[in-house]
């Protein structure tokens, strides 16, 4: 596993979720069920299964059903929260920069609060030698969102924001789907993303994605994101509930891997 396996980790877990409606209506997407388990929940027993100690979570719509579900431990995690007071009109960047303080406290993993994932995702993450990782799978024609290209040395070159199946050429690069699971060293978050975060939300640019602050990085100041392939491991970004629907077929009677390989 890599040297520094991180301690702590951050999860944005504050947006609306407006496309799962009515099932975000009441509730946050963060513990809209997959198969009964809350999308929530299972990150929190992955990473609590790869040596993770401490979450901080930025929270924000319905935080207080969050924090019912959570509490101030789960399992052996010790839980922080960070209110987001603008959810509704600022972008996940935004809600990364006011973790920020978590973010400069050392090694961490990053997730976003929609991701249903197996562990070994975590795994993967830990097994690169590289400072910084991404864990990342082929797009294929059932997603959407930001997808990514990669060099010949397997570092993140470029990113492709807003994509779908139609954006699969048959002659064109290849892409792969940023899984929104990512390790990040100390000193890159002490040097490089909490300044640029201080930098954007600074200027006024308050409704950012994490995918345009990485890109704005990797492919203007320099930074080296190499990635985890996770080609074979069971995931899904809930956004929708067809979404919903593809990780409940996904996970259907899948038993907990918690050290397996899946090659």
């Amino acid at each position: 596993m890599a040297i520094n396996a991180p301690k702590k980790a951050v999860i944005l877990a504050a947006g609306v979720g407006s496309r799962l409606r009515p099932l975000t209506d009441l509730r946050p997407k963060p513990l809209v069920e997959v198969n009964g388990m809350p999308i929530l929940h299972n990150a929190l027993r992955n990473l609590e299964a790869v040596g993770v100690e401490e979450v901080t979570l930025v929270v924000g719509y319905r935080k207080d059903a969050i924090q019912y579900a959570c509490g101030r431990r789960f399992g052996t995690l010790g839980i922080n929260y960070v209110d987001s007071q603008a959810f509704d009109r600022t972008g996940s960047a935004y809600s990364l920069w006011l973790a920020r303080d978590a973010l400069l406290s050392g090694d961490c993993f990053l997730l976003e609060g929609d991701v249903f994932f197996e562990e070994d995702a975590l795994r993967y993450l830990l097994l690169s030698q590289a400072s910084n990782v991404a864990a990342i799978a082929p797009f294929d024609e059932l997603m959407e969102g930001s997808a990514v290209l990669l060099s010949d040395s397997g570092l993140i070159s470029e990113f492709r924001m807003k994509q779908s199946g139609a954006n699969l050429a048959t002659n064109g690069p290849r892409l792969f789907k940023t899984m929104n699971l990512l390790r990040f060293s100390a000193p890159t978050l002490q040097a490089t993303i909490v300044p640029a975060l201080d930098e954007i939300i600074g200027s006024g640019v308050t409704q950012a994605y994490t995918e345009e602050l990485l890109s704005y990085l990797v492919e203007l100041r320099g930074l080296q994101l190499a990635t985890a392939r996770c080609d074979h491991l069971r995931w899904y970004e809930i956004d929708t509930p067809e979404d919903l629907h593809i990780a409940e077929r996904i996970f259907r009677g899948a038993q907990r891997q918690s050290t397996t390989r899946r090659r």
